[in-house]
């Protein structure tokens, strides 16, 4: 399994970087809003819903919301937005403290599912395609958020494997640990350190980087957590299939949905 996931990641990769790099703008919004309603087809099974016609209806309900902030400029809507985003990610702090709350199937959960998942897709989309419009600069901060999550992620995996021991939400996602977490910090701080130096070349940029990256990768968890949670009560393992070794979509998008409003929020805060 594990080299499978290396395989694929080594295929996705230069795609990736190549997109971010040197797509236009608009280019690289609707290709990441694509990618983010996938992401948004396979939340309507971790609902779930029962019905192919509402998964649809949902999942092009995204897309008109996507379409219409982007007609009407996110300049203007990408604040209050922000501010959305990061009260619901306090109250998915709450949700994973209690993960038994929304576990029965029921209309109401899950009406309040399908609005979790309206909170979790648009600000991402709205904040990550901010970030890459920043002038010429914007590609390689949208770059640097990815390395972040995607570091932070390995070495949560690696340092997990080799010391964990104590559980970080055994109700949730009993694989998980706090060497863990701490592994996925300290390769990500090292990377914000060197990263922010190079990007800079201003200590106080690149320690006002690490506050920031270092509160992105925190919020990181708790979207892998998120998703681990609605997994669990849904009883699938893995989002989608589509990636092979990776599960879907949203198996990887889960951290960077969580990381990539609190990264901009960070920087438009700082006024970096």
């Amino acid at each position: 399994m594990l080299k499978l996931r290396i395989i694929s990641a080594l295929v996705m990769l230069p795609l990736v970087i190549y997109g971010v790099l040197y797509l236009d703008n608009p280019v690289f919004s609707a290709i990441l809003g694509a990618i983010l309603l996938a992401g948004a087809w396979e939340w309507t099974h971790l609902i779930p819903l029962g019905t192919i016609v509402a998964r649809i209806i949902y999942t092009c309900a995204l897309a008109v919301l996507m379409w219409l902030l982007w007609r009407s400029g996110l300049e203007a809507f990408i604040k209050p937005l922000l501010l959305v985003a990061f009260v619901w990610w306090l109250c998915a702090l709450l949700w994973l403290s209690q993960p038994a709350f929304l576990a029965q199937a029921s209309l109401l959960n899950s009406s309040l599912k399908m609005l979790a998942g309206v909170l979790v897709i648009l600000p991402a989309w709205a904040a990550l395609s901010t970030l890459h419009a920043n002038g010429e600069r914007g590609p390689i901060l949208t770059l640097m958020l990815l390395v972040l999550v995607w570091l932070a992620d390995i070495g949560a995996y690696f340092a997990g494997r080799q010391w964990g021991h104590r559980k970080l939400a055994p109700a949730v996602s009993p694989g998980k640990t706090w060497e863990g977490v701490y592994g996925g910090l300290l390769s990500s701080l090292l990377f914000a350190a060197i990263a922010g130096w190079f990007f800079s070349h201003s200590l106080h940029w690149t320690l006002m980087f690490m506050m920031v990256a270092l509160l992105t990768v925190m919020f990181s968890v708790a979207g892998d957590l998120l998703e681990s949670l609605m997994k669990r009560q849904s009883g699938i393992k893995d989002s989608g299939h589509i990636i092979p070794g990776h599960g879907g979509v949203f198996d990887r998008i889960d951290s960077l949905v969580a990381a990539a409003p609190v990264f901009l929020t960070g920087f438009l805060w700082l006024s970096l």
